[in-house]
């Protein structure tokens, strides 16, 4: 088998981080110094936290860690002009946005203000009526409101035309942001943003919530913690790195929400399904986050706002479940885009295959009336599906105007690839991974097709394969429930702190089966060093069709926690999954025929084809008959064939080998193992009856075969003491009379004899046969005779072990083929140069 071949192939392609023997020693002293597990030790020198004091701040920091606000560039002007504000009992107006985020900051804000008993309201833009940020017909709202303070969250940054237009109408602006800002910076009273490039604060990577925290820390005082809930939620819906500061913010969040007074982060979680005492990080990316951008998404960001400030549980209740069937509309929104969606993309490629072009390589997809709040998560699930870069575009019918969202896969720059292509675009932005565009609907094909060859001239093969990045390696001994229990230390988990991915090698299959209605996921027990642990793989079910039980296997994915009636253990949750060794079915527990009828309906093995070899014409005619009364037929994919045809026959074999019937012997089959490159899995169908009828075998065919087994030394000696006694013995009958005294099968006794002979210790002739008068001392691996049969009969014994060790041999067998010098014949199944 080549390097790199896997007979079950991984569905993605493993990046794997190793550790160079200076990392594995830094990982043993800081295992050493903190009393941690190696593996964590390991993921922690990884994740940049080799050092132990910085290790200990990353696991155990608290408050301590977080940076004075003030260092913020425009902090102290913010502060001041606020103040001011309070003092002269100005009308103060909140300006959000209606993402996640962006609703997070505007609650934040709303608390501070609130504790400030400042005159205030606040105001966010219609996602498809106003787009994003700042717009003058919202200044001209705010000024018509007697508003003279604007304080922006989550956006502003690049509102320059828009804040002098404020300015113009008497409106000072604050802008609070983190997103990355523009060449030319809008006049504002203050700005404060981490990306600024002149700005001396130390960490770049808060959320918009993360930066109104820290506004609210410098007017308070201190940091106010009891808000740190809301500062989770933004960032961990923004996606911003669980690092630095925001490790600290959402790790304090996250104990709030455990605890939470909040009516309506308690409603969200009731309609969510998620146990605020057990709440994670994941819980609120994947269970809070679509419910509160489910808002500005389809109606009005200003209802979760309205959630997350409600003060009464009543109004907090229906809140939470309005945003709950929002969320489930959206569910559907999306479901319906995707379908119409796949529909014109099958058209598209049905259309490049009649015209014998390639499907185009960037994915361009456009519908009327699409919801542009929803096509970016169309757009990713299209990548998830088809693993290239993606767009797709709500049309307006009345003006012909596209406006969508795309996202991207690695290696492909979307936003450069769009600067490459902006003559045919109205606007644009973003970054590599994901970004936003409008254009007329007439440019979309040209768009498609430069944003194609883009792609086909910048990625390499490799690159529309899917990545998994994994972290380490271990064994099912590190994946045990204290080694788990010692991982949640490296919580919270999210972008820039993800979930450890682990690669679980060394293991074997013990067991495997489908789960599910539909029977579409996989749950495997895996096997190693005497341990036992449970895998499943959601979405996994089909490789139950190539795997079998004792095969060795390689899984990427993360350990979990299951916990079942009080009762708590380690589980592996599996995302990924290969394997690269032949592997054995074992049949041999049924007669044959029945191994036989039973394959004629394994779908994985007729689509793949497979070598069905028998003993003889006899063996071959039965199951033709079989298969004629089972299927109608044997499947043009199954060729059958006697071990004397195997050399014409091998070429139309697929990539399964099926013994029906013993193997001649062993040698015959590792001739064929090691010919067959393509060789993916033996079914083993034969038992020690060698006969063909149904019914069970009695688990005989597990059992060391009992017929002809190979004499000891103890017989040797105990066949030439009893001819010592009687020899010489006259005539031609000699095999007969000794096979009569030692009372075993005469080719027993004759192979002794040649045996003997070879070794000059008996005479042997048709007149009878004789001793020597003084033998000479021999050891029996002198002769040629005792060596072939007793390593034939060595291998033979492979076949009636147990499933472990004759999968372990044909393996062997089967990788041991390159590094012969030379090659079996198959006929024979003997070696020859």
């Amino acid at each position: 088998m080549k390097e790199g071949d896997n007979l079950l192939q991984a569905r993605t392609r493993w990046d794997i981080a190793a550790l160079d023997e200076a990392g594995n020693q830094e990982a043993e002293l800081l295992s050493r110094t903190l009393g941690v597990p190696l593996l964590i030790a390991k993921l922690l020198v990884q994740r940049g936290y080799g050092e132990p004091q910085k290790a200990k701040t990353f696991l155990h920091g608290g408050l301590e860690c977080l940076h004075d606000p003030f260092m913020l560039k425009g902090m102290r002007e913010a502060v001041e002009r606020i103040e001011l504000a309070r003092a002269a009992g100005e009308r103060v107006r909140i300006y959000g946005d209606y993402d996640a985020d962006g609703v997070s900051s505007t609650t934040l804000m709303t608390c501070l203000f609130q504790r400030l008993e400042l005159q205030f309201d606040h105001y966010i833009p219609h996602r498809s009526l106003e787009g994003y940020g700042l717009n003058n017909k919202a200044i001209d709202l705010a000024a018509e409101a007697g508003v003279t303070l604007l304080v922006t969250v989550d956006t502003g940054i690049s509102a320059v035309t828009q804040i002098d237009y404020a300015r113009e109408r008497g409106i000072d602006v604050i802008v609070t942001d983190h997103h990355e800002p523009p060449a030319v910076l809008p006049k504002a009273a203050a700005l404060i943003n981490p990306k600024l490039p002149d700005c001396p604060y130390p960490f770049k990577g808060l959320a918009g919530v993360g930066v109104a925290f820290k506004l609210a820390q410098a007017l308070l005082g201190e940091p106010p913690i009891e808000w740190t809930d809301i500062v989770a939620l933004g960032t961990i819906a923004d996606l911003m790195p669980l690092a630095d500061e925001n490790r600290v913010l959402v790790r304090y969040g996250i104990e709030r929400l455990r605890q939470s007074d909040k009516p309506g982060f308690r409603a969200l979680a009731e309609v969510a399904g998620i146990d605020l005492h057990t709440i994670t990080a994941t819980n609120v990316a994947f269970g809070m986050a679509p419910r509160i951008n489910a808002a500005g998404r389809l109606e009005h960001a200003d209802r979760a706002v309205a959630l997350l400030t409600a003060i009464d549980e009543e109004k907090a209740s229906s809140a939470a479940i309005s945003l709950d069937m929002l969320n489930r509309e959206r569910q559907r929104v999306v479901e319906a885009i995707v379908k119409e969606a796949e529909a014109i993309w099958e058209a598209k490629c049905a259309e490049a295959a009649a015209a014998g072009k390639l499907a185009p390589a960037v994915v361009v997809l456009a519908g009327e009336g699409w919801n542009v709040g929803v096509v970016g998560i169309v757009a990713s699930k299209f990548v998830e599906k088809l693993y290239k870069p993606v767009l797709i575009l709500g049309i307006d019918p009345e003006t012909g105007m596209s406006k969508g969202s795309a996202r991207s896969i690695d290696g492909f720059d979307l936003h450069a690839a769009l600067t490459a292509c902006e003559e045919l675009l109205d606007h644009y932005g973003g970054h590599q991974a994901a970004a936003g565009m409008s254009l007329q609907r007439e440019k979309l094909p040209a768009l498609e097709e430069r944003l194609s060859e883009l792609a086909r001239q910048w990625l390499q093969p490799e690159d529309w394969i899917p990545k998994t990045t994994v972290d380490l390696t271990c064994t099912i001994e590190e994946a045990s429930l204290a080694v788990l229990e010692q991982l949640s230390l490296l919580e919270p988990f999210g972008a820039g702190n993800t979930a450890p991915k682990l690669m679980l090698s060394g293991t074997t299959i013990a067991d495997y089966r489908t789960m599910g209605k539909e029977k579409n996921h996989l749950k495997l027990t895996l096997s190693a060093q005497g341990l036992l642990l449970d895998g499943v793989g959601f979405g996994l079910g089909m490789a139950a069709e190539r795997i079998s039980n004792g095969a060795g296997i390689e899984l990427v994915g993360e350990l979990s926690l299951n916990e079942w009636n009080g009762r708590k253990k380690a589980q592996f949750m599996i995302q990924d999954l290969r394997i690269k060794d032949v592997q054995l079915i074992d049949q041999r527990d049924v007669s044959p025929l029945t191994a036989f009828k039973q394959l004629l309906a394994d779908q994985s093995l007729i689509s793949g084809g497979a070598l069905v070899v028998v003993p003889d014409q006899v063996w071959r005619d039965a199951l033709l008959a079989a298969a004629q009364k089972a299927a109608g037929g044997l499947p043009p994919s199954l060729v059958i064939s006697t071990y004397d045809e195997l050399e014409e026959r091998l070429e139309l074999a697929g990539n399964s080998l099926v013994l029906c019937g013993r193997p001649k012997s062993a040698d015959r089959l590792i001739a064929l193992l090691q010919q067959w490159t393509n060789l993916e899995r033996v079914y083993a169908c034969y038992n020690r009856s060698h006969q063909l009828e149904e019914g069970r075998g009695a688990g005989v065919g597990r059992r060391q075969s009992e017929a002809g087994a190979f004499p000891d030394r103890a017989a040797f000696g105990q066949l030439y003491q009893t001819m010592r006694r009687v020899c010489p013995l006259e005539g031609s009958g000699y095999t007969e009379r000794l096979t009569a005294m030692m009372g075993w099968p005469g080719a027993t006794i004759s192979f002794m004899l040649r045996v003997f002979a070879e070794l000059e210790l008996v005479s042997a002739a048709e007149n009878g046969l004789r001793l020597p008068a003084a033998p000479k001392k021999r050891d029996l691996s002198e002769s040629e005779t005792y060596r072939r049969a007793r390593r034939t009969a060595e291998v033979e014994q492979i076949l009636f072990a147990d499933t472990a060790q004759l999968a372990q041999w044909i393996i062997e067998q089967k990788n041991a083929a390159p590094m012969q010098s030379s090659t079996y014949d198959i006929k024979q199944g003997v070696a020859i140069s």
